[in-house]
């Protein structure tokens, strides 16, 4: 082998074995800005802080509990108050039909109108029936009183006469019934025959709807029943995208076979915008209240164990954490904020900065951030 060769081999050696070699007083001087780095996030903002000072800076607020109302959240709908097929007492030709479909009647407004035909002689029938055994019965009366007519006569000449007013009530409410009128006020929401068409009897006239006040009912859970109480305030967002204020009415006893669900109605108030029967709502009952207090969702943490709780601060700004229970959100709250129980009735809660202190850890606080801030 040449000389060159050999001296190229040996400085190619000695390269390699150079930067395979650990350099410690790099990797020190990494650690040590790495560290002086995360000191300097940890630390207050002052250059006179002494070692014996160098606790971390926490964001805390003090809470006070309140009252949280618990809601039953259901899926519902809107109802009518009720809704009636009113149906014809007497058979015939529809005639008229006053009411057309979609249009608001009043209590005894007529609906429907059926041929009278022969109902008005037949009711002239009956009147002069009824004045004729009137005037028997009472001449009846007159001789039985003189002596010349028997108590028989007598009874069977006043069964002729009330028979004869039974006639005439008949042959009346028969021609009153060509009338089909409605029974409550509200909307007519189908009216199936037109002029012309054969009405049987207890054939539908119309459906009116009774939308005065409306209903908004749903399924609650059985494990939820018992929350609920008749009274109780109701709120419901519509599909529609209405807003309207309920109360319950009505809680069923019986559960659905199918859902083992229990049936509630609440009636909507009269001040709420006008709605549809129908429409799909999103309702929410009032039901137990609790007190709670009102957090972050952000300042919630885990323990060693798992368990989900906060981190406090006591008199002495030292660390501690506590579990806590969520029983309802706060959507109204601008940071998404949520209810917890569990906490003693005045608080001293850590806000940010929770996850890298620990519990018994003296700290430093800062309470300038308002948790109710919406």
């Amino acid at each position: 082998m040449k000389k060159q060769q050999v001296v190229a081999i040996s400085i190619f050696a000695l390269v390699v074995v150079w930067l395979f070699l650990p350099r410690a007083g790099s990797d020190a001087n990494d650690e040590g800005g790495s560290a002086q780095q995360a000191v300097v996030t940890a630390l207050p903002a002052d250059d006179n802080v002494t070692d014996e000072s160098l606790d971390f800076i926490v964001r805390a607020a003090r809470l006070s509990a309140e009252t949280y109302t618990e809601n039953v959240r259901v899926r519902g709908r809107t109802e009518a108050f009720r809704m009636v097929d009113v149906r014809a007492e007497q058979s015939g030709r529809v005639v008229a039909t006053p009411a057309a479909r979609g249009s608001r009647v009043n209590t005894g407004d007529v609906l429907c109108e059926i041929a009278v035909d022969n109902r008005q002689t037949d009711l002239n029938e009956a009147i002069s029936r009824r004045e004729q055994t009137q005037m028997e019965y009472t001449a009846a009366q007159d001789l039985q009183r003189q002596g010349l007519q028997s108590q028989i006569a007598l009874a069977q000449a006043k069964a002729a006469y009330e028979s004869a007013v039974a006639a005439v009530e008949r042959a009346t409410l028969a021609l009153d019934n060509t009338r089909v009128r409605a029974p409550f006020a509200g909307i007519v929401e189908t009216r199936p025959v037109e002029i012309g068409d054969l009405l049987d009897r207890g054939g539908i006239c119309a459906t009116i709807m009774d939308d005065s006040p409306m209903l908004l009912t749903g399924l609650v859970p059985e494990q939820d029943i018992g929350k609920i109480e008749l009274g109780a305030t109701v709120r419901a967002s519509l599909l529609t995208g209405e807003q309207v204020n309920a109360t319950v009415t009505y809680v069923g006893r019986a559960a659905d076979v199918q859902s083992r669900s229990y049936r509630i109605e609440a009636e909507v108030s009269p001040d709420s915008p006008r709605i549809r029967d129908g429409i799909t709502a999103e309702v929410l009952i009032a039901a137990s209240q609790a007190q709670a207090h009102r957090i972050p969702a952000s300042a919630l943490t885990l323990d060693d164990n798992g368990s989900i709780g906060v981190k406090l601060l006591d008199g002495n700004n030292l660390v501690s954490f506590m579990p806590v229970r969520i029983i309802g959100d706060d959507p109204a709250q601008v940071n998404g904020g949520i209810w917890v129980t569990g906490l003693p009735p005045q608080v001293s809660l850590i806000t940010h900065g929770q996850e890298i202190v620990f519990a018994g850890q003296r700290v430093e606080s800062n309470y300038d951030w308002s948790v109710g801030s919406r």
